[in-house]
């Protein structure tokens, strides 16, 4: 298996326990989105949201982004997708970054984009492209 999914023992059958899962997802959630990024989740987890955060530690990244059927970079272009069709740029701004963490470049990016305007209408990825450009002019040189 590659680097982009879970170790064969980190499964039994197909199935992980809580525990395991939420390892493997803090482990994932950390790779594609960045120890500073998550440390800052991790420090803002309150009484009110703890079990989200512990949910999509489990399910999010530990259940999907662990499964060995699709890379990383496949799974940033779908999620990229994803947030834009819902309207979701905040959310797409955090996993633009993700993107190029996974290896996705500045030019694929815009072409997720592009396909975006066909499917997801021509408003929706104005709006992508614009949170796009402000994260890729964050980015050092």
């Amino acid at each position: 298996m590659d680097g982009d999914t879970m170790d064969g023992d980190a499964r039994d059958g197909g199935r992980m326990d809580d525990a395991r899962r939420h390892a493997a997802g803090m482990r994932v959630r950390r790779e594609v989105l960045g120890d500073a990024h998550v440390d800052r989740a991790v420090a803002r987890t309150s009484d009110l949201t703890a079990d989200f955060q512990d949910l999509i530690t489990r399910y999010a990244w530990g259940e999907i982004w662990t499964r060995p059927g699709l890379d990383r970079r496949t799974r940033s272009c779908v999620t990229l997708t994803a947030l834009v069709a819902g309207g979701h740029l905040e959310e797409l701004a955090m996993h633009v970054r993700a993107a190029l963490r996974n290896g996705l470049t500045p030019e694929e990016i815009k072409e997720v984009l592009l396909q975006t305007a066909v499917y997801c209408g021509v408003p929706a990825a104005n709006a992508a492209f614009a949170v796009a450009q402000r994260v890729l002019e964050e980015r050092p040189e």
